[in-house]
C-alpha cells in the first residue's frame, strides 16, 4: 500500500509513521526515558537476532532504528498475549 502526501499530513498517520532508536524502545535511565518494552538492551538485541523482535533499518552509517509501526505491533502482540 503506497502512502500518499495527503496521508502523511494526516495526524493519525503521522503517529504510526517514523522510526524509534533503541534507547527509545528499551529506555535510558540517564536521559530519564521510560522503556516501551521492559527488557534490557542486550536482551532486546538478542531477540532481534533470533527473530523474536523486528529487524532494524539502517538510516545511516552509524544510525540504526526500528520502524515505529513494527514496534507498536510488537507491543500490541505482547499486550494481547498477557
Amino acid at each position: 500500500m503506497a502512502t500518499s502526501k495527503t496521508d502523511l499530513q494526516n495526524p493519525q498517520t503521522a503517529i504510526v509513521l517514523g522510526y524509534l532508536r533503541i534507547w527509545q524502545i528499551v529506555g535510558d535511565r540517564k536521559r530519564g526515558i521510560e522503556p516501551l518494552l521492559p527488557v534490557g538492551r542486550s536482551t532486546f538485541l538478542a531477540g532481534v537476532k533470533s527473530g523474536k523482535y523486528p529487524k532494524p533499518v539502517k538510516l545511516g552509517e552509524r544510525t540504526t532504528a526500528w520502524k515505529k509501526a513494527d514496534i507498536l505491533a510488537l507491543l500490541d502482540s505482547v499486550d494481547g498475549a498477557a
